[in-house]
């Protein structure tokens, strides 16, 4: 948007523009070599990083400022996107380091500016496409790159606190709503299917009844076609029939992990 690459535009009239007190925040998840990734952005000035963000436009729904954030950071539309828990404690808007960060612009810092008042959070998760996102920093940030998320470690404000309350989430929903289609390959080995769900969980699961158990949902299908390049005998390949997917993403799955 007009305002993405000009802090200086944000602090003097962002008001104009934006609801007070109010922002989004999006946990973003890609699935890469195995491992659960997570984007951040890394701060302007200050050395430590930060959830993608941003605030709501006057008159705009919050899942839309959600979807254009996401669109912002990643270059993607149609982004699996889901609302999962407001953050709101007095003391969790750092108004220090915005305060140094205008300093650093060469700017005066007015202790009633807008950016610098508290502010509650409305927390997202997003799943997507590793291979597909182009990340991009915003106007308070340096840089916008995948992080392993076993690796994370401080992050902004109560960030680490959003972060871990989206997996959280994640991981409930994993039991009555599928999951694969945003962040795999559209055609993938039931092996790596089940990686993922492992990943997420963050425990092993029994290859038999996991195969058994997804089957049975009747969101995936088997092809004809074996995975290529591997070294023993070549797994089958599979892909999600989607109309199946979104009735389940509608009407939930039965069972758990």
């Amino acid at each position: 948007m007009e305002f993405d690459n000009d802090f200086k535009a944000i602090v003097n009239t962002g008001s104009n523009l934006f609801l007070p007190s109010v922002s989004v925040d999006c946990v973003i998840f890609g699935f890469h070599n195995n491992e659960l990734k997570v984007l951040l952005l890394k701060m302007k000035h200050a050395g430590v990083y930060a959830l993608p963000g941003g605030f709501i436009l006057k008159g705009e729904p919050a899942d839309t400022a959600a979807i254009r954030v996401l669109k912002e950071r990643t270059g993607l539309d149609n982004i699996f996107l889901q609302q999962f828990y407001t953050f709101g404690e007095p003391d969790r808007s750092d108004k220090k380091l915005h305060a140094n960060l205008m300093k650093k612009e060469g700017m005066v810092v007015d202790k009633t500016n807008w950016l610098l008042q508290r502010f509650i959070s409305i927390g997202y998760y997003a799943l997507v496409d590793f291979s597909a996102v182009l990340p991009t920093h915003d106007a308070l940030s340096v840089t916008c790159d995948w992080h392993n998320l076993n690796t994370v470690t401080s992050l902004m404000m109560d960030h680490n606190l959003i972060l871990s309350k989206a997996l959280q989430i994640l991981q409930q929903q994993i039991s009555y709503l599928p999951i694969g289609y945003n962040l795999l390959p559209p055609k993938f080995t039931m092996p790596e299917l089940q990686k993922l769900y492992e990943t997420i969980l963050n425990k092993s699961l029994d290859r038999r009844n996991f195969q058994r158990r997804i089957l049975s949902y009747g969101i995936i299908q088997k092809l004809t076609e074996v995975k290529t390049g591997v070294a023993h005998k070549a797994p089958f390949l599979y892909s999600f029939i989607e109309i199946k997917y979104n009735e389940a993403l509608k009407n939930g799955l039965g069972g758990g992990w």
